[in-house]
């Protein structure tokens, strides 16, 4: 769709744009190349089971936009009815060829100087994955939603095809925003890499009827991890679908032996330790959605997480060295280089662990085997 027509879409489509509980979500979590990783497993999983094909929506923040992106700029060059080597080589060879690029440190070195936060992840976003595709090149469906945190407003700023929305201010439209832009600003992980700013002067701004503020906008948009708000990436699409598939990678508290007198660090503990308890209530949530006989309440689907185990396990699944998979989970949250072959491993407990949840719910499983069977998790 030409730029001028997708503008003319969202003009007069946005009074429309709701959308049936009986659409199908994906959501994936933030954890830096972690994340991505664990993320393209679980793809590659509902892919071979005949899930990945038929969604409706597609939500990420952090290291899981970094595989939505992917995923959006390729999804209309797979083959859904090949045997996967259209994904591999669309989808999974790029992501692995950005898990052999270390840039937070330089990322963060940058950031030191006023006005260069994030430019360069989103250079190495775009040169290594996304080549200039902008969010107005993204297909119409499933709709790609990359969600990063306001600094203005404390709520998450929505970056789709055709706007870039505020629930609390209104939606300004997306020309020229690239889509390395977006997924820059919503793995713009604080403090190093934050704030990733989009311009808004010259963009058509549209306020919310309901909107919380009734200032002018401002004239260019703070973002920072869209995993600071919402770590799962579940809250764009939760009330809207009810089928909801939620990948989560990220990190567990860290249990500190010692203490400290610096303030600094005890601020800096005192917010991991309010993140995950956050993060903990939303999980919580979610699970009970999924298992609860209450219609209201009730989602379809299921949540995968590196860091949580079925006992006992369905048959039929895939091996795997329940110890492995620990370590797996407990990869640093960094966009730093990951030795190959651990890399391929993380990628395999994805899908694994997909896969025991398919199983559990009783869905079919269709194509089962490691994508990368050189680097089994035993």
């Amino acid at each position: 769709m030409a730029e001028h027509e997708a503008l003319e879409h969202e003009k007069n489509d946005w009074p429309e744009r709701k959308v049936s509980p009986d659409e199908t979500a994906i959501t994936l979590s933030g954890g830096g190349y972690r994340a991505m990783l664990f993320h393209l497993g679980f793809l590659w999983r509902l892919r071979d089971a005949g899930i990945l094909g038929t969604i409706d929506r597609c939500a990420s923040v952090s290291g899981g936009s970094i595989t939505a992106g992917m995923l959006a700029r390729r999804w209309e060059e797979i083959d859904w009815n090949d045997d996967g080597q259209s994904f591999r080589t669309k989808v999974a060879d790029p992501i692995m060829t950005m898990s052999q690029q270390s840039i937070d440190i330089v990322a963060g070195l940058l950031g030191r100087i006023p006005g260069l936060n994030g430019s360069w992840v989103t250079r190495a976003y775009n040169r290594v994955l996304y080549g200039g595709t902008r969010l107005i090149d993204l297909p119409e469906k499933p709709r790609f939603i990359f969600n990063a945190t306001s600094l203005h407003s404390g709520k998450l700023v929505r970056m789709e095809k055709v706007w870039i929305a505020d629930y609390t201010l209104g939606h300004w439209d997306t020309k020229g925003v690239r889509l390395a832009d977006a997924v820059a600003a919503s793995s713009a992980f604080p403090p190093v890499l934050s704030p990733v700013t989009i311009k808004l002067a010259g963009r058509r701004f549209t306020p919310f009827p309901d909107g919380i503020y009734k200032d002018e906008p401002p004239e260019k948009l703070f973002l920072t991890d869209g995993g600071v708000y919402d770590n799962l990436g579940v809250e764009s699409v939760w009330k809207q679908c009810g089928t909801v598939f939620v990948s989560n990678a990220g990190a567990n508290f860290r249990y500190r032996r010692g203490g400290s007198y610096l303030l600094s660090s005890q601020a800096l503990q005192v917010t991991f330790i309010m993140q995950d308890q956050v993060g903990a209530l939303r999980f919580r949530r979610i699970w009970d959605s999924f298992h609860t006989s209450d219609p209201v309440l009730h989602r379809e689907g299921f949540l995968v997480s590196s860091d949580y185990f079925i006992e006992p396990r369905p048959d039929g699944g895939i091996p795997y060295n329940r110890a492995l998979a620990e370590r797996l989970a407990a990869t640093p949250t960094r966009l730093t280089r990951i030795d190959p072959a651990w890399a391929r491993k993380l990628v395999n407990w994805g899908y694994a662990a997909t896969d025991d949840r398919i199983r559990e719910s009783g869905r079919p499983t269709g194509l089962c085997k490691y994508p990368y069977p050189e680097d089994p998790l035993d």
